[in-house]
């Protein structure tokens, strides 16, 4: 697997944490969607599944490191 992906997956959890968690605030506090949220909050598990990855996917090539040839250890210390 590429380098790109293990990001994905792992920046995956933690934005579908976030995701989950702000629009299950949203709807448990707006009265209106508080009385369907027995429909609401299972259907939002599942949208949060699914957009997560695409999420983290965008994400995960600004979380590389990038390497420049005056950032390794030593070099240009003779």
């Amino acid at each position: 697997m590429r380098t790109i992906t293990y990001i994905t997956i792992l920046v995956s959890m933690m934005v579908n944490a976030v995701v989950f968690g702000a629009g299950t605030i949203a709807i448990l506090s707006v009265p209106a969607l508080n009385e369907q949220a027995k429909y609401l909050l299972p259907a939002w598990i599942v949208v949060t599944f699914l957009v997560s990855p695409v999420i983290a996917r965008v994400m995960a090539p600004e979380l590389r490191l990038r390497e420049h040839p005056g950032d390794r250890p030593g070099f240009g210390l003779r």
